[in-house]
């Protein structure tokens, strides 16, 4: 069947997309310094789900399973969504596929905050462990969301959101915060200035069901808003005047859509730290295969994401196990090279997908 063919029957390639991710997702609890035979896993589940008798699988394996690469692929496979759909958003806003959330400020807002946290925070040891965990994706969330908020209010004028103004206000507020984000680096010792970077390069190794709790809600609500201003994403492709005079609300589905995307993307990069292009290759791969149609667009795009943070996140437990590689190392080195083919084609052919 080809493209083209496949093109005209989304709910075929929805579905071929969904297995994917439900197949990386078992590969990601299987593979890693310990295989877990695909038998094992589902005899682990059996057991969860008390269908086998409790302690009929081995210890180590049901442990390993359950309380480790299970949580992190399912917390990878939110990660994935919500920058992916954060990618799309921000695509159609600015009506230019090489958009990425990064555009309103909410990764560098999250990095000021987090190296802030990571110098400054030796204050909040007295708090008890479990809200120390949350200390720093709280500030990540709020660093991103600040920043954004401090964006928008920059672009309104005359009771509206000027999208080119949106963008101009962002590249030059991040360039402040990462004049911050430099004054942290040259302040800080040894061990802090390892943290930031460790953060800086993205890493799932800390997330678990703890993160999960967040990211799951997170990501559901997110992709709702999202599906419920999609036909508006699709005005806008014809121009703010158009949608305007179409009879949608688009100063509001634009305030809704950029504090939906800070929120998302901000409780992302909290618990993983910076993780690029995911936003940039999800969305144009899904565009390519299934149009520029927002609603089957966003769906798409948040099930490709997190099957490609999922299988990026197992190569960095495996490509030098027992070490692990950084997440961003890996996305780096396939999102740079598809984004300089991406610019090379908008630029011969104007708007992939329109």
């Amino acid at each position: 069947m080809s493209q083209g063919t496949l093109r005209h029957r989304p709910g075929v390639l929805l579905a071929l997309i969904a297995a994917g991710l439900v197949l990386s997702l078992v590969l990601a609890t299987a593979i890693g310094p310990l295989m877990v035979p695909p038998g094992e896993i589902g005899r682990v589940f059996a057991e969860a789900l008390g269908i086998l008798p409790a302690n009929s699988t081995d210890v180590t394996l049901r442990d390993i399973v359950l309380d480790l690469r299970l949580p992190r692929a399912l917390s990878g496979m939110c990660i994935g969504a919500l920058l992916a759909i954060g990618g799309s958003v921000m695509q159609g806003l600015f009506r230019n596929p090489l958009a990425d959330p990064g555009l309103i400020g909410v990764s560098s807002g999250a990095a000021l905050a987090v190296a802030s946290f990571i110098v400054f925070g030796g204050s909040i040891a007295f708090l008890p462990a479990g809200l120390r965990y949350y200390g720093m994706p709280v500030a990540a969330f709020a660093g991103g969301l600040i920043v954004v908020l401090l964006i928008q209010r920059l672009a309104y004028r005359d009771g509206r959101t000027d999208v080119p103004t949106m963008l101009l206000a962002g590249i030059a507020v991040t360039a402040v915060v990462m004049a911050g984000i430099g004054l942290l680096t040259f302040i800080s010792d040894d061990t802090q200035l390892r943290s930031m970077t460790f953060w800086s390069l993205g890493s799932l190794g800390g997330v678990g069901w703890a993160s999960m709790v967040v990211l799951a809600p997170v990501a559901a609500v997110v992709l709702l808003l999202s599906l419920r201003f999609a036909d508006v994403l699709d005005a806008l492709m014809l121009g703010e005047r158009e949608a305007y005079s179409i009879g949608f609300e688009v100063e509001r589905a634009k305030r809704v859509m950029v504090l939906s995307v800070a929120a998302g993307v901000g409780a992302a990069v909290a618990f993983t730290g910076l993780i690029g292009f995911v936003g940039i290759v999800a969305p144009h791969m899904t565009r390519l295969l299934l149009g520029a149609a927002h609603r089957r667009l966003l769906i798409g795009s948040s099930l490709l994401g997190g099957l490609l943070v999922v299988l990026a996140d197992t190569a960095c437990r495996v490509i030098v196990a027992p070490a692990e590689l950084p997440i961003g190392i890996i996305t780096s080195l396939i999102g740079a090279p598809f984004f300089l083919v991406l610019l090379l084609h908008q630029q011969r052919q104007g708007y992939p997908g329109s």
